[in-house]
């Protein structure tokens, strides 16, 4: 599944993690991507959606 929110873009990013002795390690930050059933022009169709989007009301579920 895509990881990109079909509404606002977001995808994810990267970043560190820091330890208390401050080793640092790669990491991703990940969107919280669902796939729903949304109504875009009329006619009900399945898009990759973030949760954000989702409790913003951009988006009209079908």
């Amino acid at each position: 599944m895509s990881k990109v929110c079909s509404v606002c873009g977001k995808h994810p990013s990267a970043g560190r993690n820091v330890s208390h002795s401050h080793r640092v390690t790669n990491r991703m930050f990940h969107p919280n991507i669902q796939k729903v059933s949304v109504v875009v022009d009329g006619t009900v169709k399945k898009i990759n959606v973030c949760t954000k989007c989702m409790k913003a009301g951009k988006v009209t579920r079908g």
